[in-house]
């Protein structure tokens, strides 16, 4: 026990070792999360301040974006009333285009209606055989009215058809030599088909009843008539794309020199960084504002042509006791012709620009 210092223990080296271990404080250690948790729990949601932020900047970068179309547009539109003539000038020439082939539609629309008074279709004549009677003439009349493919019929007797052959004939004198009435009795005949090839099959089946004798039927002014409407038709197409095309070079022509006009505004725009859309949208919007603008005025022409022809019109059918009016443009076909002015005054300002504006680059 000699040489022991006071405060020692007797233990084993081991033993202290041991205790000393024992005694220690473990070391921190980082805490760990149990398996099951980790494979059973869900992981935790990110914080949801990533996503309003991206929400704010998308709403941010959309109102923007808006504004800069509203500002646009309205500066566009302001650019063309600080030089009333030119764009006046643009304006009366798109609407000279836009009103040539409305006239024209306008016109056929008012043939179709007063040829709509013939219904589109002819009448057939059914000539009864000479032993045919009264009564039997109108007994085949109802039968033929029964028909689908008929739409109405009308007897006349013999005597009807000699009063009518006087009256409209004008040889009303000369039918008092006769001896008796040489004309038969007819069934007039009025389809409800449409198209000259089942119009001629229908007669062609009402020849062969055996009281008729003679069927026929006038086709001539009926095809005279619908060659006339096609040919129309045809035309007015063909002459509004030459108009529309006409309408896209004039526009074209117009933004290609407001382009070179403001050159050194888009070589500094961008320089800056703005992009081709940016720089594309004001341009985009005067060729929309030239299209509606000539759509207008067209439409203004076409009107005022309307009343100025009102009553010549009225006064010539009053003169064949009719009561026919001229109709003019709709809202559908009103609107239509303002959409269709719209978007060519907006295509030929995307082909300028799309052409002219690549060429403008910054060195």
């Amino acid at each position: 026990m000699i040489g022991k210092r006071p405060g020692t223990s007797s233990r084993p080296s081991g033993a202290t070792f041991q205790d000393g271990r024992r005694n220690q404080r473990p070391a921190p250690q980082a805490k760990r999360k149990p398996a099951n948790r980790l494979r059973n729990e869900p992981s935790p949601k990110p914080s949801s301040g990533g996503a309003r932020i991206s929400e704010v900047k998308t709403a941010t970068r959309f109102r923007a974006w808006r504004r800069h179309h509203a500002n646009m547009a309205v500066d566009s539109l302001q650019r063309l009333l600080r030089s009333p003539l030119a764009s006046l000038m643009t304006w009366a020439v798109i609407a000279i285009a836009m009103s040539l082939p409305v006239a024209l539609y306008i016109f056929l629309n008012n043939a179709q209606l007063v040829s709509s008074n013939w219904d589109g279709n002819a009448q057939m004549s059914l000539y009864l055989e000479a032993g045919v009677n009264d009564a039997r003439g109108q007994a085949l009349m109802q039968e033929l009215q029964m028909r689908e493919d008929i739409a109405e019929t009308r007897y006349l007797s013999k005597e009807q058809t000699l009063a009518e052959f006087r009256e409209f004939s004008g040889f009303g004198e000369a039918l008092n030599y006769l001896d008796g009435n040489p004309l038969p009795a007819v069934i007039v005949v009025r389809p409800s088909i449409q198209g000259v090839e089942a119009q001629e099959q229908l007669v062609t089946e009402l020849d062969q009843l055996p009281e008729v004798e003679e069927a026929q039927l006038d086709l001539a002014w009926v095809k005279r008539l619908f060659y006339i409407m096609e040919l129309g038709q045809r035309l007015i197409t063909a002459l509004a794309l030459l108009l529309g095309i006409a309408v896209l070079l004039v526009v074209g022509n117009t933004i290609r020199l407001a382009i070179e006009n403001r050159r050194q505004e888009i070589l500094v725009t961008k320089l800056i960084g703005a992009t081709n859309a940016f720089v594309r949208r004001p341009f985009l919007y005067t060729g929309i504002w030239y299209g509606l603008g000539g759509g207008l005025l067209a439409w203004l022409l076409i009107n005022l042509s309307l009343f100025w022809l009102k009553g010549p019109v009225s006064s010539l059918a009053s003169a064949y006791a009719s009561d026919f009016s001229l109709i003019g443009l709709g809202l559908r076909d009103s609107l239509l012709l303002l959409l269709s002015s719209t978007i060519l005054g907006w295509l030929g300002a995307w082909i300028a620009v799309g052409r002219h504006l690549g060429k403008i680059e910054p060195r």
